[in-house]
């Protein structure tokens, strides 16, 4: 495990999740946000800027056998299980492609699912084929570790905060499964992006609604550490794993940017 960059808050690791996941402590994580690779990059196309691009994101993303690509999930996810708490939870972020069988391999492991939720994008990509329904939306699930703790959900913050860009949201009323929130806005890619990029508005809404101050938030699939930003402007603890040099860099001028 190669401690890559470390300060009191905000630490990140180099290397492959499930190695690096072996080597943390059980029972001492609070909350894990994770983003897995959604194994697209395999000849398909999106759309950016008007034109048809494709979408492969890397080496990374490269998908192989459906029984591979579930094995690769129930590995990681297992691990997820270890070092969280009892009381503790996972959100698991993805699209079709990805999330049923996330949800598979959340449910052989024996997590209680708590909620999904769809994440729905006002300005999602338009489809170029216009053969099928335009994809607007990702799907997180939302589970804990032990089905008889008590886990974390800041039920008065979700009700009564702000939350003026979900045009979905009234203040006062319960927080409802269907979150309208925008993609990164440019000055979250100021010093560069990652192509699976979350919003961060997106992680303030799930680390405000699922843990405490202090809470140490793990994410294995960390990219451009969205989770991470958003975890210490919120008085979190955060480790982030990632194998890519490039978007652990990323991470660190984005860390470094919010201290100043």
């Amino acid at each position: 495990m190669e401690v890559y960059f470390k300060q009191p808050n905000f630490c990140l690791y180099k290397g492959d999740c499930v190695q690096v996941l072996k080597k943390i402590k059980n029972n001492s994580v609070d909350m894990i946000f994770a983003d897995p690779p959604y194994f697209l990059s395999n000849g398909t196309f999106t759309c950016k800027n008007g034109k048809m691009v494709s979408v492969k994101k890397g080496e990374w993303d490269m998908g192989k056998s459906l029984k591979e690509n579930l094995k690769f999930h129930t590995k990681w996810i297992k691990e997820c299980k270890r070092v969280l708490k009892p009381e503790g939870t996972i959100w698991i972020s993805g699209t079709y492609h990805s999330i049923y069988q996330c949800g598979f391999a959340l449910q052989k492991n024996d997590y209680k699912i708590l909620n999904e939720i769809v994440w729905y994008k006002p300005n999602a990509s338009p489809n170029l084929s216009c053969r099928f329904f335009t994809a607007s939306h990702e799907t997180l699930i939302w589970a804990r570790k032990d089905k008889k703790a008590k886990h974390t959900f800041n039920y008065d913050v979700v009700k009564n905060n702000d939350w003026p860009k979900d045009f979905l949201k009234k203040k006062g009323f319960q927080m409802r499964s269907v979150w309208a929130i925008y993609t990164p806005r440019k000055e979250e890619k100021v010093f560069g992006k990652h192509p699976t990029q979350k919003s961060l508005e997106l992680l303030n809404r799930i680390i405000l609604s699922s843990t405490k101050k202090g809470d140490i938030v793990l994410d294995p699939f960390t990219g451009s550490s969205t989770t991470g930003i958003a975890a210490i402007t919120n008085d979190r603890q955060f480790l982030g794993i990632d194998t890519e040099k490039e978007y652990l860099d990323l991470s660190i001028k984005r860390y470094k940017a919010l201290i100043k």
